[in-house]
């Protein structure tokens, strides 16, 4: 739009302002939104995309004006997140009427969305047999669908997005270019006949004739398991309540006993599966709709077997994208098995020619459409107020830092791996990665860190790294930092645990450090996991860490927790009962000798490891399937017993070493599984309020932060949290992010841009 010639109109007064807005302003319907604003109160001007954000130059009355800027702050639409509003005196160049002009380049600022569930305004016309996406599966407008996982660059616009291949129609270019329309400038907009196709495939990849949402619900209901293209990947679906279908699913995918996650296509019927608060339903409404943890009915085992064998809890979502509620709406009563689409420990599949290859063999049929999704992103997983694992629908907002820090690089540990790019006083962390433990994996979180740096178009000053030299993402960090000629900052893996939680909460003050987790090398070379620190921005000290056990045959023993049990008899000086005790493990008299010489016995101070020990001693489980399954399983146990009263000569502490071995050796004497497990919840976390509470005493430090992957124990984490506020003591924990080493790359981040 061009300035006009004639004199402004009477109800347009001669002031201008330069306005920009910036945060998540893109790709959320904000131009729309601004251009009703400039109609309504009768400005002039325009409003445009860049690099930065939003940028507007309005002409008006003052206070006009000043309404425009604060509507702009507080009305935004629903997905956007408003967070700066700068406005500065701009030329008067009396333009006439308001208008979206095209986007502009530049350097990159801003922040794309997320992705988010179909709005309820998208559901009804997909189910209106008079509307003309009436069953479409790709309906979307400016306030739901896919965001961040069709997005190849900023600026938010069409010819950017995975949406490209797919011009508009006339009927959806009258409603992109109409200023009333829901989708005036919407990006993703398509219909029937614009938009994606989607068909389904058998096995072999050739068509299934008939309507594929139709077919691919009959094939669900024989019993067949159907891979279906979903918004950051592929997921593997079948019918929950068929036992046989999920334990041939469980082979076919290697998946001895981990979990899966449910679907069901509303709130209504999941109480019949687990138990839910007011706060869980609208976590499962929400429009990110993340997996939800919650806990178990006693009829679930029964109705969904093989889903979460012996475990207290059970994950449900519901329907996150138009083809999926599509599927619900023709079987309401279903309930499918949600999984991630990918083999054995590898990266999610994305692609239709790459599901063909990579799920062979495991899928009966393929659900596929031709819109391409340009990031992989996984299911977002949630317990309460917290993450288990933060991905689609959350990713890539970005996490507010105390202040403004260099651009940095961080690219986070060997587990469960995200990674961090920080640009201002912001921290974007990745969607999670997984373990860096295949070359696949590998080549995901190499183009991760691409993508990242691509689309906020930031050029590190530093990159940041565990201290482990072996880690893949170490490794990565010194040929990244050498090919730039910038440095490489290490930093140990609990001060970055502790330190994620100090950024998220904005805290550069002292602070103790309670980091509980599986293992993480340690200053000294040697395998920390119970530490307890102070922490206060670069400087980490470690005030005392739990009394070490030995780890017999080394890493092996984070998978058989009966050679931790081991460890705790050896400690105990009841070694010579080891192979008596483990009748059934071959290896158990070469333990007991390994133990007794100190042969390929490194010590570790582990968290982790005690839960393994207290899970052996108990009879609970001799080796675990999947990392954290004895734990867990501990866990339900002391859950289904209920509170129980510590025992207070469970512990010593002594030179700030916390020593459980007197709670082990109770353990070892118990006969009921339950309690023993309820007694070993209750008496760890009393033992770790004792410990902090004392180092408290001894610094004048009030504030506690926590991490850790033990920390995603509900029963230990509310125990700790009221029995340090008991004594005084303010806990803070991860909420923006995961506690466990899903949340180091943004410590690592935050430590090495203080230093």
């Amino acid at each position: 739009m061009r300035p006009s010639d004639a004199s402004a109109p009477d109800d347009v007064a001669g002031h201008a302002l330069s306005v920009r807005v910036q945060g998540v302003v893109q790709g959320v319907g904000f131009r729309p939104f601004v251009w009703r604003l400039g109609q309504e109160l009768k400005l002039a001007g325009w409003v445009k995309n860049d690099a930065a954000g939003v940028e507007i130059h309005v002409e008006g009355d003052w206070q006009a004006l000043n309404e425009l800027a604060r509507r702009v702050r507080d009305e935004a639409p629903p997905l956007a997140r408003v967070d700066t509003v700068t406005m500065l005196p701009a030329a008067f160049e009396r333009y006439v009427g308001f208008a979206i002009i095209e986007s502009t380049g530049g350097k990159v600022s801003t922040a794309i969305g997320h992705d988010t569930a179909p709005c309820a305004a998208c559901l009804t016309e997909l189910f209106d047999p008079a509307n003309r996406r009436y069953r479409h599966p790709f309906i979307t407008c400016t306030h739901c669908g896919p965001r961040y996982t069709v997005t190849r660059r900023l600026p938010y616009d069409r010819p950017q997005t995975s949406l490209a291949p797919f011009p508009f129609c006339p009927d959806c270019q009258s409603e992109y270019t109409d200023p009333a329309d829901r989708r005036f400038h919407a990006e993703t907009t398509c219909c029937p006949n614009c938009g994606p196709r989607l068909s389904l495939l058998d096995a072999a990849g050739q068509p299934i004739e008939g309507d594929p949402i139709a077919q691919t619900l009959a094939l669900l209901q024989a019993g067949m398991i159907v891979a279906i293209k979903g918004l950051g990947g592929f997921h593997l679906a079948c019918d929950a309540r068929n036992a046989a279908t999920v334990a041939c699913l469980r082979e076919r995918k290697q998946r001895e006993e981990k979990p899966f996650a449910i679907m069901l296509g509303a709130v209504l019927p999941a109480p019949t599966f687990a138990r839910l608060t007011e706060d869980d339903i609208a976590l499962l409404e929400s429009a990110e709709r993340p997996i939800v943890l919650l806990p178990k009915q006693p009829e679930a085992d029964v109705l969904l077997q093989g889903i979460a064998p012996a475990l207290s809890e059970i994950g449900l979502m519901l329907p996150a994208t138009p083809i999926q509620c599509l599927l619900f709406h023709d079987a309401p009563d279903l309930a499918l098995v949600m999984t991630s689409a990918n083999p054995h420990g590898e990266p999610l599949v994305i692609g239709n020619d790459e599901a063909l290859q990579r799920l062979a063999g495991i899928a009966d049929a393929f659900l596929i459409h031709d819109r391409d999704i340009a990031v992989r992103c996984d299911d977002s997983v949630r317990r309460g107020t917290g993450f288990v694992r933060r991905a689609r629908g959350y990713v890539p907002r970005a996490i507010k830092l105390p202040r403004e820090v260099p651009p940095l690089l961080a690219v986070g540990g060997w587990f469960k791996n995200t990674v961090c790019v920080t640009r201002g006083n912001e921290a974007f962390v990745s969607q999670h990665i997984g373990d860096l433990d295949n070359a696949t994996a590998c080549g995901f979180f190499e183009e991760s860190i691409a993508h990242l740096l691509h689309i906020l178009d930031v050029a590190p000053e530093f990159v940041a790294h565990d201290l482990h030299p072996d880690f893949h993402s170490t490794r990565f960090a010194a040929a990244f930092a050498a090919e730039r000629g910038i440095p490489a900052i290490g930093v140990q893996h609990h001060h970055a645990h502790i330190a994620s939680v100090c950024a998220e909460h904005g805290i550069e003050t002292p602070v103790l450090g309670l980091a509980l987790d599986g293992v993480g090398l340690g200053t000294d070379g040697t395998a920390w996991g119970g530490e307890l620190l102070r922490v206060e921005g670069v400087t980490c000290d470690r005030l005392g860490h739990l009394a070490p056990l030995a780890l017999p045959g080394g890493d092996v023993a984070a998978r058989e927790p009966w050679r931790m049990a081991a460890a705790a008899l050896h400690a105990l000086g009841r070694g010579a009962e080891i192979a008596q005790r483990f009748p059934g493990e071959p290896a158990a008299p070469t333990v007991a000798t390994m133990l007794a010489r100190g042969l390929n016995c490194p010590l570790t101070s582990s968290a982790g490891r005690l839960f393994d020990a207290a899970a052996g001693l108990l009879g609970v489980r001799r080796r675990a399937s999947f990392e954290g399954q004895a734990a867990m399983l501990l866990e339900g146990l002391a859950a289904r017993h209920g509170p129980i009263t510590a025992c207070a000569d469970g512990w010593r502490i002594e030179g700030g070493v916390l020593d459980l071995l007197p709670m082990l050796a109770h353990l070892e004497d118990c006969e009921d599984a339950v309690a023993g497990a309820a007694w070993f919840h209750a008496t760890l976390a009393a033992a770790l309020v004792d410990w902090v509470a004392a180092a408290a005493g001894r610094t004048g430090i009030r504030v506690v932060a926590a991490a850790g992957g033990c920390l995603l124990n509900r029963l230990l984490s509310s125990t700790l949290r009221s029995g340090l506020a008991a004594r005084g003591l303010t806990l803070l924990e991860a909420r923006a992010l995961p506690p466990n080493d899903g949340g180091l790359s943004l410590g690592q981040a935050w430590v090495a841009a203080i230093k």
